[in-house]
Formats: structure tokens, C-alpha cells, sequence
């Protein structure tokens, strides 16, 4: 007798939706490619592609994009220096991140904009509801702050250079591989860190290889902080000193215990963890047990050939009908 336990997995494919946007925007300019209005279309249509490519390697049972609230920001109300620096953006590339939920509605595709929140938390959410329901996830995106919401059944398609073909799909252990840190403990790795795109410095002194050794050898930053309050650091300054006697490494211990206990160095990294952690609590709007809900797929086929063919590339509309209208692998399974 199958039993729920047997039955594989439904998968939600969640993308980043700004993210591919800013990547084909600045990888498909050159080609100039507009809709039948005659509005820059390049980005739009290279998410598409990409996002269709996807669909058709990963068959998912339902696809959700996450959007930033382009008028609004609580981390900015929180930190008015969130991602300041970064350069003004292209005129062409808002006018297509303003579009985007449009296109994808029209589609039948679901999105959500959450107010005052960014894509980063619908991929939080979308993680969370996955493991709830009994799904798997895949998050598509170019940014490493997904990386946090990687688990047992929740996977990053990190986008870089070469599409999705090229891109690496990463599960906890190549995780660990790539930076030597548990999955779980990736947001306290990323908090000590710091992340210069979003112009938030780091706990002083604490690189990317300190950070990855402290959370590898003590487990959490918990148990640091823990430590350093009720036994003066003396079980952290241990414990990496053992680490250095076994690899034969320099010993740190003293100096990290002096670099974690500086002026600011705990309100900095419980500042980073505030603003880089996703809201995991969105209310997605998914309803995957009532047909032809939004999100849900086969698309269509008349609406997908509308709309896509709108972007003016018959390749892409064609592909588009061929993978959006038709069940999804996992539907037999």
C-alpha cells in the first residue's frame, strides 16, 4: 500500500524575479530587443527564456515570482544606508522591472509583492511553505542570500554566467563544500561576514574563512555568545585552539574571542541578522488543490502564445506554448 511517505514530492519553483531582470538587463542590452509596442523587452523576455528553460528541466507543479515593492522599503525606514552606493538604475531596466508583474500575471503565472518587502522574502516564505505543505522548492536567483533557506528539500539554482544550464543547483552538502558552513548556519555566517552590495559591513576583524572556522568548530553563534556570557569566551578560545593543534593551523582562538568581544562587534551582527533575515511568514496566496489556480501548471496554451508572442520572438513563444501548456513531469509520477 503506497502511503504519503511513498509518494514523491510536488515541487515549487520560486524565482527572484528582480535579480534575473538586473542579469539579462545587463547581458541581453545589445540586443535591442523590443515588444510590439516598441518598449524595451530584452530583460523580460531573457527571465522568460530562462524561466521556461527551467520549467522544462525541473517540471515543477507550480511556479511562484517573488517581486520587490519598488515604493517602499522597511529595512530602508530601518537602515537608511540599506544598499546605498549602488549606481542609478538604467532607465530601461525600471521601466521592464515595472512591467514585469503584468506579463507574468497576464500569464497565469502567480506573483507576489509583498509591501515593503523585497523577493528575498517571498523566497523565505516560499521555503517554509514548501516544507509545511510536504513540497520540494527550488529558488532561482543570482543572490546569496537564498542560500540561507537551503535545507533537506529546499534547493538554490544560483543564476551566473552560462544561464541556467550552466548554473549550479546547491543542496546542503555543496554548500558546505563550496564555503565550510552547515546550511542552517549559512544567515550567521553571512552575518559576520557582511555583504558590501547591500552596504552592510561586518563584525570587524571576522572574515569569511574566521567565520566559517568559528561556526564549523563551536556550531552556532548561539553557543559563541552563550559562552562568551557565562564562561568568558575561555570554551571558544579552547575549542579553536584544538582546532588549530589538530590542522595544524595558526591559533586564533584569543583573537577572535578579542574581535567578538569588542565595542559594537555584538550589536553589529545582531544588526545584520535583523536586516538580512527573509520574513518566512507571507501568506503566498497558493491554493495547489484547486485546479487552475494561479501559480499552478499547464498554463493555457491560447493565453501563453498571446502574451509571449507580445515580446515579438517567435522562438520563445513557440518554446513557451511547447513547456508552459503542458502537464508537468511530476503529474504522472
Amino acid at each position: 500500500m503506497n502511503t504519503s511517505e511513498d509518494r514523491p514530492r510536488k515541487l515549487l519553483l520560486t524565482v527572484d524575479a528582480p535579480s534575473l531582470l538586473h542579469r539579462n538587463h545587463h547581458a541581453r542590452a545589445h540586443t535591442g530587443i523590443v515588444d510590439r509596442s516598441g518598449r524595451p523587452a530584452w530583460a523580460l523576455h531573457g527571465m522568460l527564456r530562462q524561466i521556461i528553460e527551467a520549467i522544462d528541466a525541473f517540471a515543477p507543479d507550480a511556479v511562484l515570482f517573488g517581486l520587490d515593492d519598488r515604493t517602499a522599503s522597511e529595512r530602508r525606514d530601518f537602515y537608511p544606508d540599506y544598499k546605498a552606493g549602488r549606481a542609478e538604475k538604467d532607465p530601461a531596466l525600471v521601466d521592464q522591472l515595472d512591467r514585469a508583474g503584468a506579463l507574468l500575471d497576464a500569464l497565469g503565472l502567480a506573483t507576489l509583492t509583498p509591501p515593503g518587502l523585497e523577493a528575498d522574502d517571498v523566497n523565505a516564505s516560499a521555503a517554509t511553505w514548501a516544507d509545511e505543505h510536504g513540497w520540494s522548492c527550488v529558488i532561482i536567483t543570482s543572490d546569496r542570500d537564498a542560500f540561507a533557506h537551503i535545507s533537506d528539500h529546499t534547493q538554490v539554482l544560483r543564476l551566473i554566467d552560462g544561464g541556467i544550464s550552466a548554473s549550479p543547483l546547491l543542496t546542503p552538502r555543496r554548500l558546505h563544500a563550496m564555503y565550510g558552513v552547515a546550511a542552517e548556519n549559512y544567515l550567521e555566517y553571512a552575518a559576520l561576514r557582511g555583504d558590501a552590495s547591500d552596504n552592510l559591513p561586518g563584525v570587524s576583524g571576522i572574515g569569511e574563512k574566521t567565520a566559517a572556522v568559528l561556526l564549523e568548530q563551536v556550531g552556532s553563534m548561539h553557543a559563541v555568545w552563550a559562552d562568551i556570557d557565562q564562561n568568558d569566551g575561555l570554551g571558544v578560545v579552547a575549542t579553536l585552539d584544538a582546532w588549530a593543534a589538530e590542522t595544524g593551523g595558526r591559533r586564533i582562538g584569543p583573537t577572535v574571542l578579542r574581535r567578538l568581544t569588542a565595542p559594537g562587534a555584538r550589536e553589529r551582527y545582531d544588526f545584520n541578522v535583523r536586516i538580512m533575515s527573509g520574513r518566512d511568514d507571507l501568506d503566498l496566496g497558493l491554493t495547489p488543490d484547486v485546479p487552475g489556480s494561479l501559480g499552478l501548471l499547464p498554463l493555457e496554451h491560447e493565453r501563453v502564445g498571446r502574451v509571449v508572442s507580445f515580446l515579438g520572438v517567435g522562438a520563445t513563444t513557440d518554446l513557451a506554448i511547447r513547456v508552459l501548456s503542458t502537464d508537468p513531469a511530476s503529474a504522472g509520477r
